[in-house]
């Protein structure tokens, strides 16, 4: 597992054929805590990506980063191991991490999009399209009518769209460029360009 950027799409061509690709930048990561069965509870580790200023750090972060002998960073996450010993604080992880993987697994938070109706939503039909038609893109009846008298729960209706953890999985890994700390992946991924996403493998 690795924590990177999404840089953008593009488009590459391989045995003639033309590829769409997305680029990661998947920077240098650093182990910055290590949490073992016997005093937390659970096997993890904490990795730390991006850069972040020292006075927009809070104190107990700062002492968390030079235990670790890092500088401070701005997104930290942590990952579940099966076993601790293998990792060391401060330990580097690049992108050479995913060399010989084919397949891999990526998660981000899905572009916001604001309050949406039932159809961009949920994907309802339209009403008909006639002059005296006062339903062209209303959701349609909420429930029954007597009984049971009131709207179900989970009814699929208008509301906030977007902003949500969002995974894709089994993306085909066309390229890994080590010099670069980039990873060229087959498709499209969720959330917008400069945003957190998070690498595993499938």
């Amino acid at each position: 597992m690795i924590l990177g950027k999404k840089i953008g799409m593009t488009q590459i061509f391989e045995d003639g054929k033309l590829i769409p690709v997305t680029v990661i930048e998947a920077g240098t990561n650093f182990i910055t805590q290590i949490k073992t069965e016997e005093k937390e509870g659970y096997n993890a580790i904490t990795l730390a990506y991006g850069d972040k200023k020292e006075k927009n750090t809070t104190k107990p972060e700062l002492g968390i980063f030079k235990k670790a002998g890092v500088t401070p960073k701005r997104f930290l996450k942590e990952f579940k191991v099966t076993n601790p010993a293998d990792f060391a604080l401060g330990q580097e992880i690049k992108v050479d991490v995913l060399e010989g993987i084919e397949f891999v697994d990526i998660s981000g938070t899905s572009k916001g999009k604001g309050t949406q109706g039932a159809i961009k939503r949920w994907n309802y039909g339209r009403g008909p399209e006639g002059h005296g038609s006062k339903s062209h893109r209303v959701a349609g009846a909420r429930s029954a009518g007597t009984y049971p008298g009131r709207v179900l729960k989970g009814r699929k209706a208008s509301g906030k769209t977007g902003n949500k953890k969002s995974t894709v999985q089994n993306l085909v890994v066309v390229k890994v460029d080590v010099e670069k700390n980039l990873i060229l992946v087959k498709g499209a991924i969720p959330g917008p360009k400069g945003g957190l996403v998070t690498i595993r493998e499938a």
